[in-house]
């Protein structure tokens, strides 16, 4: 049995090169002036369709709800071997939190329409709220599993996979369909296909056709690019009192800079005599044991 499988990602500002400049007076993050990343679990959640693509068979649809340059993520998919791509880019849809993140995500996902599963990173790390995947989910009215470190078997039209909770590892069986959420732990994220880069490198959404000329587009040439399907808030029938900023009850009160200064160091002499001492050290702080 071939399955259809609907994988949530985001493109995220680098955490790691966080600057004064991150964030907004509003609250909101200033993307623009941070470098752009590939969620780091939704690589995971893509790892795991690619899988069950291996093993079963599969159509893999890659969403994303982001500006024009969110197209980066999905070219990526395609080279690490998505079937299809879509880019939902509306300005409507700016500084949404997760009530209208999801609430864009499940009126896509409808417009997609058949599918067994649902797959998307636990959390993106700029929010870290692990909260769109079950909202979507139950706007889907579908079911759920969150924290998955393991899909151990589908078939029959239902799946068994263990997550982790905060008393240890739990496996559960659900039928189809299902959305579920995937830790960095499920996996070791495949690197990109040359093969596929090679076919998908020049890939672009509509709204960035001015870089080609609609003549090139429509030509019969073999090498022009992938198109990636591009939705605004009119093609999923979106309401625009539920999308962006006004369909976001969330509001940051206050935004507050903390700067990490060094504590109180020591030299630790390089020599055996120098680890012995530290090992000690922490020993006796029970910082190790």
């Amino acid at each position: 049995m071939s399955y259809n499988i609907i994988v949530l990602v985001k493109q995220v500002p680098d955490t790691k090169n966080i600057t004064v400049d991150a964030m907004k007076p509003d609250g909101t993050v200033n993307r623009s002036a941070l470098p752009t990343i590939f969620n780091p679990e939704d690589l995971n959640a893509l790892e795991e369709a690619l899988k069950i693509k291996d093993k079963y068979g599969a159509k893999i649809t890659v969403l994303t709800m982001g500006p024009p340059n969110a197209t980066d993520v999905l070219r990526q998919s395609l080279f690490l071997g998505a079937d299809d791509v879509i880019l939902l880019s509306d300005r409507k849809f700016a500084a949404a939190d997760t009530l209208a993140t999801s609430y864009a995500l499940s009126l896509a996902i409808k417009k997609i329409g058949d599918f067994d599963l649902i797959i998307g990173g636990r959390q993106a790390i700029d929010g870290d709220t692990a909260q769109v995947g079950p909202q979507t989910a139950e706007k889907l009215n579908i079911n759920q599993a969150t924290c998955v470190d393991k899909i151990v078997k589908l078939s029959d039209g239902s799946i068994t996979v263990n997550r982790t909770t905060d008393y240890g590892l739990e496996t559960i069986k659900a039928k189809l369909p299902i959305l579920l959420t995937i830790t960095a732990d499920a996996n070791i994220p495949r690197p990109p296909s040359v093969k596929k880069t090679l076919t998908y490198k020049n890939a672009i959404s509509l709204i960035e056709k001015h870089n080609y000329g609609d003549e090139y587009l429509k030509s019969d040439n073999n090498n022009k690019p992938f198109i990636i399907t591009n939705w605004d808030h009119k093609d999923i029938k979106a309401q625009t009192e539920r999308c962006g900023l006004s369909g976001s009850p969330t509001q940051v009160k206050k935004i507050e800079n903390i700067v990490l200064e060094a504590g109180e160091s020591k030299e630790i002499e390089n020599s055996d005599d120098g680890l012995r001492s530290l090992i000690v050290e922490l020993m006796s702080e029970h910082i190790i044991g």
